[in-house]
């Protein structure tokens, strides 16, 4: 006998509940923000904070400031990131593993730690600094302001360049490099004539990521910065202004943020558009020996510029292990264990336990929605569903000062109070973390044949027995690739954090960066050491497990 009743489908409960979810954590904050940015000084509904920010120069210089460093390190980071990549790409380079592998260490880790180990090295009272003045009496220059992010930050971010475009590179197909070499095109002329138009999709990829997370970057400006103040800087200082927090001028300024990196990100998807083609490499370029004085001078190259970059973190382990004073705040002549001994008696234990518990359950959550969030836009696909996936990529163009002052504001109060609570960090570090992986999600399941889940269900396998056993585990290589570097990147977050946590909640980010902030250099050094070496082992067990180049940031 034939049946009317409708057969329930789990999939909309799940739609439904993570739609409601991105309201709740995500537009219902944002709301908030919107909401407090129109409340004048006096109470009233008005525009008076924005009128605020633009009638005073130091306010709107603030943007001027973000804009132009940040593309200066765009730009630097392309140079630098491009040239790496060429020569790695193209030409046989001795211990090419070992730039590859120390170029990933380098772009993730914490940028303020960048920023505080160039401090000693180049700083008023640097190493580098104190002995040039004392051997050869001159000064080297001045290590703060724009010049001192821009050096921080290109260091920070060209790795990203050259990781993605490794991919662009073999994606090349060799006989089209034979044409250009049999018309007369070689060297400087077919790179920038040939190559980079091959790869200019990729080159705008990797552009828009370094802008956004030099824009985004809060931790390298307030430490080196000093004078030259930058948006993010800004907008935590309104917010923990000493004199009282402006809610309602914070909120403006992010609400001003959001708007300007929404621009950005329009800007590079309608480039990106523009230039958009598919590349298929049926004979992958073939590497070349690097010989003569041009080999020398590359290979050259490459070492000095991960030397350089890798420099902050081999001397922060150093100074872990200088001699300091009881307090762990001066560094003095001889070695010890004297700035862990301080740092455990400053919440080391908490913040490590803090650390990794936070790291375990963000992990967790980002992979489960992630997965969640591909199969429903890529396999069921409506107009709620693209509305959650809309939803889940408005986190990549918001900083991450702008998130945590956007919980704080709508979780700081009843009904839902989650100030200083472990809740709060965890919403924080999901909701910054989860377009990314989303995207290497989509996109790994974007790759697996429709046909071979439908081949499971008409043999009998239910549609959750499918998703478990079959597509979950051939989308494993894409989720993999993106789990320890979620992982680092919640390791070494600080930019929400700083404005969400409190003493039960603090991480070794944050440990590092309040022993910073208070000159405690030792105790400092050695929380950033700790730090370090937990990224470096998670990296090289990732190294280790994926055998693998084509890394998914």
């Amino acid at each position: 006998m034939y049946s009317n009743k409708k057969h329930f489908d789990a999939w909309i409960v799940v739609s439904i509940v993570l739609f409601l979810l991105f309201l709740l954590f995500l537009i219902y904050p944002l709301v908030g923000i919107m909401k407090q940015s129109v409340i004048n000084e006096d109470g009233h509904v008005g525009l008076g904070q924005f009128v605020k920010f633009f009638s005073q120069k130091y306010y709107t210089n603030t943007i001027s400031n973000s804009i132009k460093v940040t593309l200066a390190v765009t730009f630097f980071s392309l140079v630098v990131g491009i040239s790496m990549s060429y020569f790695y790409s193209f030409y046989k380079l001795k211990l090419s593993k070992l730039i590859f592998t120390i170029s990933i260490l380098c772009c993730m880790s914490a940028p303020f730690l960048g920023a505080y180990s160039w401090i000693l090295l180049l700083g008023r009272s640097g190493v580098v600094t104190t002995f040039f003045r004392n051997n050869f009496g001159f000064e080297i220059g001045n290590i703060y302001g724009f010049g001192g992010i821009l050096l921080v930050q290109t260091l920070k971010f060209f790795p990203l360049v050259f990781i993605y475009m490794n991919g662009a590179f073999k994606n090349i197909d060799n006989s089209l490099m034979e044409a250009s070499a049999n018309m007369g095109c070689t060297g400087i002329r077919r790179l920038f004539s040939v190559v980079l138009g091959l790869v200019m999709p990729t080159v705008l990829a990797a552009s828009l990521l370094v802008f956004m997370r030099a824009f985004a970057d809060f931790g390298t400006p307030v430490i080196i910065g000093e004078g030259y103040m930058t948006f993010p800087v800004l907008i935590y200082r309104e917010f923990v202004n000493e004199n009282g927090a402006d809610f309602g001028f914070a909120s403006a300024i992010s609400v001003i943020a959001i708007i300007v990196t929404a621009l950005v990100f329009f800007l590079q998807k309608w480039a990106s558009r523009k230039f958009s083609f598919s590349m298929n490499s049926l004979h992958p370029v073939e590497k070349k020996e690097a010989r003569g004085i041009f080999g020398v001078l590359i290979h050259l190259y490459c070492y000095a510029v991960c030397l350089i970059a890798f420099l902050p973190q081999v001397f922060i382990i150093y100074l872990s292990f200088r001699k300091t004073n009881a307090a762990g705040t001066i560094f003095l002549d001889g070695f010890s264990l004297g700035s862990y001994q301080a740092a455990m008696n400053r919440l080391l234990v908490r913040s490590i336990t803090n650390t990794v518990k936070l790291g375990v359950f963000a992990l967790a959550l980002i992979i489960f929605i992630a997965i969640m969030i591909a199969y429903l836009t890529v396999r069921r696909k409506s107009l709620l569903n693209d509305a959650i996936d809309t939803f889940s990529m408005i986190p990549y163009i918001m900083p991450g000062v702008v998130i945590g002052i956007a919980l704080l504001t709508a979780f700081g109060h009843k009904p839902l109070k989650l100030t200083g609570t472990f809740t709060i960090m965890l919403l924080a570090v999901v909701i910054r973390r989860l377009p990314y992986t989303i995207r290497s999600a989509t996109a790994t399941l974007s790759q697996i044949p429709l046909s071979i889940e439908e081949a499971a269900l008409s043999l009998g396998a239910s549609k959750f027995r499918t998703l478990s056993r079959i597509t979950i585990p051939m989308m494993s290589s894409g989720i993999l690739s993106g789990a320890i570097l979620s992982w680092v990147a919640i390791l070494t977050e600080v930019s929400s954090a700083i404005i969400l946590y409190n003493n039960r909640s603090i991480t070794m980010t944050i440990s590092a960066y309040v022993a910073i902030s208070r000159g405690n250099d030792g105790m400092a050094a050695a929380f950033a050491a700790i730090l370090t070496v937990m990224t470096i082992i998670s990296l090289l067990i990732y190294l280790k497990v994926s055998k693998s180049e084509d890394i998914r940031l």
